[in-house]
């Protein structure tokens, strides 16, 4: 990891200057050849919208940045642990390195910790808190949705 100290520093900083705007403290930074090349801060407050937390937004702005949904060779710096979501989004979109500032522990006693998600997550889906259930449905005379989506991949190249 190239310098944590200095972008958990900045992320930080970023998730400071969000709660004075009225936000919660989350801050993300995502650097690549050690630069930063795009930063986030939790919105929630001001979208609406549940996915809009510190990393997710730094991840959309690089993709903006990086005109490419592939993160590659990038790392990601963000002030507190990242939730499941945005771990996942992160491994999608190929971050190689991740580093946060505080912990799941530091932040539960302020009802910030993800950890409970985490150990929900790790259950089958049958012992999950949210019911899941895969049902295989196929409209008849339709082609299958993934041989649709790959014919017309081979189609564009």
């Amino acid at each position: 990891m190239n310098n944590p100290e200095r972008f958990l520093c900045e992320a930080i900083e970023l998730a400071r200057r969000n709660v004075e705007t009225g936000g919660r403290p989350f801050g993300a930074v995502v650097v690549k050849g050690g630069k930063v090349i795009a930063t986030g801060v939790n919105e929630i407050h001001l979208t609406n919208d549940p996915t809009s937390h510190a990393e997710m937004n730094a991840i959309r702005a690089a993709s903006r940045t990086l005109g490419s949904p592939l993160l590659s060779g990038c790392a990601v710096y963000a002030s507190g642990n990242p939730c499941p979501m945005c771990m996942a989004a992160m491994r999608m979109a190929g971050v190689e390195e991740v580093a946060f500032a505080y912990s799941n522990d530091d932040g539960e006693p302020y009802g910030l910790s993800t950890a409970a998600i985490y150990a929900d997550l790790a259950k089958p889906f049958a012992e999950q808190s949210m019911k899941t259930a895969h049902v295989p449905v196929r409209p008849d005379g339709r082609p299958h949705l993934y041989d649709a989506w790959q014919k017309k991949s081979v189609q564009k190249a």
